[in-house]
C-alpha cells in the first residue's frame, strides 16, 4: 500500500496566491462593470462567497481519498449528472446568445465548468480500465463516445470554447494514455469538420474568427476587443501603470474582469506581473506533473495529469485570446476571472490534485 505523505506545500501556496490574486484583480477590473447595475461591490463580493465555498470544498477534496472516484457507480453517476445539467441549461434563458447557465434564486451556474472535471475523471478512469484490458476498444469506445455526447451537448448551448476545452483535455489525456496515433489522426480528421462548421454558419463566429485574422479591418466592430486588449498590454509596459489604475476597464475593454482579465493584469502589474500569473499557472503544472509521477496506481496518475492539464491549458487559451494569438472565445482564466462556478470548480479539481499528492 502507498504511504500517505503530507501534501503538497509548493502546489498549496500557488493555489491559495492565486485565489487572493484572483480577488485583487476581479475587484480591480471590475468597479466600472459592477456600477452599471449590479452596485459598486455586487460582483467582487459575490466572488468571495465563491472563493469561500470553493475553499471548503477544496479542504474537503484534500482530505477524502481520491481512489473512491475509481468506482464505476461513481464515476458514470458523474457523467449522467452533468448531461442532466447541461441539458437543463439548454433550456434555461439566453444570456449573450448563449444557454450556458442555470439560474437558480439571484446565483447562476455553468455546468460547461463541472464538465471539464467530469470528464478529467470519467478518462482516468476509462483509461486505467484500458491499461488493464486486453481489449482496449471494450473502454477506448465508450470514452470517445460519451466525451463526445457532453461536447456536443455543450455545442448545443452555443458555446463554441468550452466545447473545444473539453475536447483539448480529452485528447491531452488520450495522448498521455498512450493511444495509436491513427486513432488520435483518424478523430482529429473527423472532428476538423466540424468545428469548420460551428465557425462558419454562425455569422458572429465567422465575424470574430475574420476580425482575428486582420482587427484593423474592422477596429470599431469585430475588431475592437482584440485591439482595446492589446492596447492595454502595451500601455502596461514593464511595470504597468499600478494596480486600480487601469484606464482600458473604463467602457474601453469589454469584459475586463472575466474574458479579458489577463489584458488587466498587464496593463496594471506591466510585463513583469503578467509574467509572475504565466509563472505561477506552469507551477502548478509542474507539481501536478509531479504528483501523478508519483501517484501509486494509474488512476492517480491521469487524474493529476489531466486536472493540472485542464487548469494550465485553459489559462493559456485565455492568455493566446488576450493577446490575440487566438481568436475571442469566452474562456476565463482559472482563478482570476470573474465567475463563481468557475472558481469553485477550480478549487475542488485543485484540493483532488493535492489529495494525489498525499500519496506516494
Amino acid at each position: 500500500m502507498a504511504k500517505k505523505l503530507a501534501f503538497d506545500r509548493i502546489l498549496f501556496t500557488v493555489v491559495i496566491v492565486l485565489v487572493g490574486f484572483g480577488l485583487t484583480m476581479v475587484y480591480s477590473a471590475s468597479v466600472m462593470v459592477g456600477g452599471r447595475g449590479e452596485g459598486g461591490n455586487a460582483l467582487i463580493l459575490k466572488q468571495a462567497l465563491a472563493a469561500v465555498i470553493g475553499l471548503a470544498a477544496m479542504w474537503l477534496a484534500m482530505h477524502t481519498d481520491y481512489r473512491w472516484l475509481r468506482r464505476k457507480v461513481i464515476v458514470w453517476s458523474m457523467v449522467g449528472g452533468v448531461a442532466v445539467l447541461l441539458l437543463l441549461a439548454l433550456l434555461s434563458p439566453e444570456l449573450n446568445n448563449t444557454r450556458r447557465w442555470l439560474f437558480v434564486g439571484g446565483f447562476s451556474f455553468q455546468p460547461s465548468e463541472l464538465a471539464k472535471f467530469v470528464v478529467v475523471v470519467f478518462l482516468a478512469y476509462q483509461m486505467t480500465k484500458y491499461e488493464e484490458s486486453d481489449r482496449a476498444s471494450r473502454y477506448l469506445v465508450p470514452a470517445v463516445m460519451t466525451v463526445g455526447f457532453l461536447v456536443i451537448l455543450v455545442l448545443l448551448g452555443r458555446d463554441l470554447g468550452s466545447a473545444l476545452m473539453l475536447a483539448a483535455i480529452a485528447g491531452l489525456l488520450l495522448v498521455l494514455a498512450g493511444i495509436p496515433f491513427l486513432p488520435l489522426l483518424t478523430g482529429a480528421l473527423l472532428t476538423a469538420p466540424v468545428v469548420i462548421a460551428a465557425v462558419v454558419m454562425v455569422p458572429y463566429r465567422r465575424q470574430r474568427f475574420l476580425a482575428f485574422l486582420d482587427p484593423e479591418k474592422d477596429p470599431l466592430g469585430a475588431g475592437f476587443q482584440a485591439l482595446q486588449s492589446l492596447i492595454a498590454l502595451g500601455s502596461g509596459g514593464w511595470i504597468g501603470v499600478g494596480l486600480g489604475q487601469s484606464v482600458q476597464k473604463l467602457r474601453f475593454l469589454p469584459y475586463p474582469h472575466s474574458d479579458f482579465v489577463f489584458a488587466i493584469v498587464g496593463e496594471e502589474l506591466g510585463f513583469i506581473g503578467a509574467l509572475a500569473v504565466v509563472a505561477l499557472f506552469l507551477t502548478l503544472l509542474w507539481r501536478g506533473v509531479r504528483a501523478g509521477l508519483r501517484a501509486p496506481d494509474p488512476f492517480g496518475k491521469y487524474l493529476a495529469w489531466g486536472l493540472s492539464g485542464a487548469i494550465t491549458v485553459q489559462a493559456l487559451v485565455h492568455i493566446s485570446v488576450a493577446t490575440s494569438v487566438l481568436p475571442a472565445t469566452g474562456i476565463t482564466l482559472p482563478f482570476i476571472s470573474y465567475g463563481g462556478s468557475s472558481l469553485v470548480v477550480t478549487l475542488v479539481t485543485c484540493g483532488l490534485l493535492l489529495n494525489v499528492s498525499q500519496h506516494g
